[in-house]
């Protein structure tokens, strides 16, 4: 489908109807430039006003599909210059919530009004439940599975004999004349899944490019923490860290106690999560971070040669979200690779399967387009 301006854009066919508010609607936004014909400048139409945003905002939801209107919005937020409005909550009532204008909204929090601030809580939490319900019970099976897995011991208690797979690993030693099979090594479950079998330490730098990272990871935290047999610690970091552990039991809390932007420092991050490390070789450090790293180098990368050689299983996501690879440091990422660390960018669907690889100690499942200076580990 073609949509034209004033002169149909050579055309040579007028708009009408839902066509010619469709046309509107994205003249508002991207038309910029000069009309075939006319020698008129085309520019963006939303201005600053508020109710004409909001009819704008209105009218897209009717005309395009809600995967649509989330990229117009962001565009519009980019493009025009839209932030502020979103400090009135008519405006937040009217957008379409994604994990974009969640973290828009995290950027806005210190400026945020009082008569904002539950507004968008409501729009964070809304988003929030949406993954949550999304990713939740495929992350608790997964890691479940894992966690049994990795607590399987060779000497088990009658009770606690896997009986399937001491049956596979016996078949050699079947007596065809007996009908039966002779269990030489027996395979069951520890009794761990009363206590805590693994650490995980989340480390989520909170620059401003790592918004959708940070909305993930926050959600993933609430559903790992919600494990008993998992003691989950989350730390966001700028130059400064903040351990939020302490609010995982509702990731919007989580949320709200980030500060989006600033500058970074992995190295004092990873230097607070080592030394909250009780147990290493039952510890797992996932690092979220586009590794551009404003503290010092070469101590980063000894540290995390460190928390290896202790028996660590270290991670480096240089994003957790739904839009590819990202800007990163690719020095530091191959830096990384060349300790045995993978580096590289994760979708939110990927991630329980990298837990679980990590937990289980087994090589961890990068993507087959891994990033440059990446390789699986």
């Amino acid at each position: 489908m073609v949509l034209g301006g004033e002169s149909a854009d050579g055309t040579g066919r007028a708009l009408s109807g839902k066509d010619a508010a469709m046309d509107g609607a994205l003249s508002a936004l991207y038309g910029v430039g000069k009309e075939r014909g006319g020698g008129t400048a085309r520019s963006a139409g939303l201005g600053a006003s508020a109710p004409s945003v909001a009819r704008w905002l209105g009218d897209i939801r009717t005309y395009f599909p809600s995967t649509v209107v989330q990229v117009m919005q962001r565009d519009a937020i980019d493009r025009l210059g839209l932030s502020a409005l979103l400090l009135e909550p008519e405006m937040l009532e009217a957008v379409e919530a994604d994990v974009h204008l969640v973290g828009t909204l995290l950027s806005l929090n210190k400026v945020m009004p009082e008569t904002t601030r539950e507004t968008a809580r409501a729009v964070v939490r809304k988003v929030v439940q949406d993954i949550e319900k999304r990713l939740a019970t495929r992350t608790r099976a997964t890691l479940t599975g894992a966690l049994d897995r990795s607590a399987r011991i060779s000497r088990p208690r009658h009770r606690d004999i896997d009986w399937d797979r001491t049956i596979r690993a016996n078949l050699k030693n079947y007596l065809p004349e007996h009908g039966t099979v002779v269990p030489e090594r027996l395979i069951g479950y520890g009794r761990a899944t009363r206590s805590v079998k693994k650490e995980v330490v989340l480390c989520i730098d909170q620059s401003g490019s790592m918004a959708a990272s940070v909305v993930y990871a926050s959600v993933f935290g609430a559903v790992l923490a919600s494990m008993r047999s998992i003691a989950t610690r989350l730390v966001v970091f700028d130059t400064a860290v903040v351990d939020l552990t302490d609010q995982l039991d509702d990731p919007v809390d989580v949320l709200f106690g980030t500060q989006l932007g600033g500058g970074t420092d992995i190295n004092r991050a990873l230097s607070y999560c080592q030394s909250r490390i009780t147990r290493p070789a039952d510890a797992v450090v996932v690092l979220i971070s586009d590794l551009y790293e404003g503290g010092i180098r070469d101590e980063m990368l000894k540290r995390v040669a460190a928390m290896k050689a202790s028996g660590v299983q270290f991670v480096a996501l240089l994003a957790l979200s739904d839009e590819g690879a990202p800007a990163y440091d690719r020095e530091h990422a191959a830096a990384l690779a060349a300790l045995g660390a993978p580096a590289f960018a994760c979708t939110p669907d990927l991630f329980p399967e990298v837990m679980a690889a990590a937990i289980e100690k087994r090589p961890i499942p990068v993507p087959d387009k891994d990033l440059p200076g990446t390789r699986l580990m």
